[in-house]
């Protein structure tokens, strides 16, 4: 949305999306369930399989181990949990003030961290969902999508550069943030310790 209509529109969009998935039910049931169940069902496969089913250094294999490991963690700490922080600095960011005004921050305060941090997590979900889609593809329908690495790249462009391009326009929008809530994000963000050192 970021590309098509800026901050504004993605922001008008995610308080729709809010309505499902920051429920106590939906964040648990509809968010974080899902993903542990995917990574846990992966895991499983991998230790009780008797044959490996993909080698560990498959391009499936290792963007799962970077998004479960490195990506998503950061994320929904930096995105979800320090900004309801009650610490006096935050003092709970509430929903109604959490929009694209706190990515568009921490584009613009922190460039390298958070365009390098978006990049990784929107091109290793990309090249995961890419690489897994191929997988049920072959196993189900017993069609080849053609060459492994041609059909990587094809997907890639359709499914994290469309992201990737809204994050740069959110990074060059005007900041349209009041101070006094800009410093409780900046304060949100420095609770993530790669904020803090760079």
């Amino acid at each position: 949305m970021a590309c098509l209509g800026g901050s504004s529109l993605s922001s008008q969009t995610m308080i729709l999306g809010r309505e499902y998935y920051q429920t106590p039910f939906g964040e648990k049931y509809l968010v974080l369930g899902p993903i542990a169940v995917h990574a846990l069902s992966g895991l499983s496969k991998r230790i009780l399989s008797k044959k490996s089913p993909r080698p560990a250094r498959s391009p499936l294999s290792m963007t799962g181990y970077s998004i479960m490991i490195l990506f998503l963690p950061i994320h929904f700490f930096t995105h979800r949990l320090h900004p309801t922080s009650p610490l006096d600095s935050i003092h709970s960011v509430g929903p109604a003030e959490l929009d694209f005004e706190f990515v568009k921050l921490g584009l613009q305060k922190w460039p390298f961290v958070s365009r390098g941090l978006y990049a990784g997590l929107l091109l290793s979900v990309g090249l995961h969902l890419a690489d897994g889609a191929n997988i049920i593809w072959n196993s189900w329908l017993k069609e080849s999508l053609g060459r492994p690495r041609r059909w990587r790249i094809q997907s890639l462009a359709m499914l994290a550069f469309p992201p990737l391009i809204g994050v740069w326009f959110l990074a060059n929008e005007p900041s349209l943030v009041l101070s006094s809530t800009a410093r409780r994000f900046e304060a949100a963000f420095r609770e993530n310790w790669l904020y803090r050192i760079l």
